[in-house]
């Protein structure tokens, strides 16, 4: 499910998959995470918190479809 969600992610918002698969695969944090794609500490945080909502709505959608 979490490779599918992040995938469609990926299609609407390139920049908040690269957050999430900087966070979880190289584990790096939001202040480091900023500088490797380019955008402010803040402009990071934000497209966190959108990334984290998008994953989950999408989630419990794909979950739901798939019951």
């Amino acid at each position: 499910l979490l490779d599918s969600a992040l995938t469609n992610l990926a299609e609407v918002r390139p920049e908040a998959a690269k957050v999430v698969q900087l966070r979880f695969f190289s584990g790096l944090n939001l202040d480091e995470v900023a500088p490797v794609i380019g955008v402010s500490p803040r402009t990071a945080r934000r497209l966190w918190v959108f990334a984290r909502a998008c994953l989950q709505r999408e989630m419990e959608r794909l979950a739901d479809a798939s019951s």
